[in-house]
């Protein structure tokens, strides 16, 4: 099973303000439904929230503290190996947020999926830095802003490096 996170991060690795996304990139999340489609995907509680129900056509598992938490369409679990356990069976899984499920699981990803925004913004919420001794990039693809896309950014795919595995 491949574990990798997938990310949209300013310049200086902000990631939301007061639990909100801070731009809005219709590419970026064309790209978040292409990748996660048919997969596991693990959030926190507030990220949940914040979507307001299941992603279609993923496993969705909510990572809580709450002992009687419970969502309709939703698996939960209480600790990381639990989340694990529930996408059992998921080719890849992706942690597609809060900042501490980002954090929790950093070392242990095998991919990172990055939407790099080339701007740097006041924020709440950080991913942790990407240190080229563990992260190799892949592949990076740039695009302009435009009339939808606010920002420039560019879509990079990051791999573990095996010594950090």
């Amino acid at each position: 099973m491949k574990l990798s996170i997938i990310v949209a991060a300013s310049e200086n690795n902000v990631i939301g303000r007061d639990n909100k996304l801070i731009w809005h990139l219709p590419n970026d999340l064309k790209r978040f439904k292409m990748l996660t489609t048919g997969n596991a995907v693990i959030m926190g509680r507030k990220t949940y929230e914040s979507l307001g129900k299941p992603l279609p056509n993923r496993k969705n598992i909510i990572l809580t503290r709450q002992p009687d938490y419970a969502i309709e369409g939703c698996m939960v679990a209480h600790n990381e190996e639990e989340a694990l356990q529930e996408a059992a069976g998921s080719d890849e899984v992706f942690i597609i947020g809060g900042s501490e499920l980002y954090h929790s699981f950093w070392h242990q990803a095998n991919a990172l999926y990055l939407t790099r925004i080339h701007t740097s913004v006041e924020g709440d919420t950080h991913i942790p830095p990407i240190h080229s001794d563990t992260w190799i990039e892949e592949s990076r693809e740039f695009h302009w802003a435009d009339e939808k896309n606010g920002y420039n950014y560019s879509f990079i795919t990051y791999k573990k490096n095996q010594t950090y595995i």
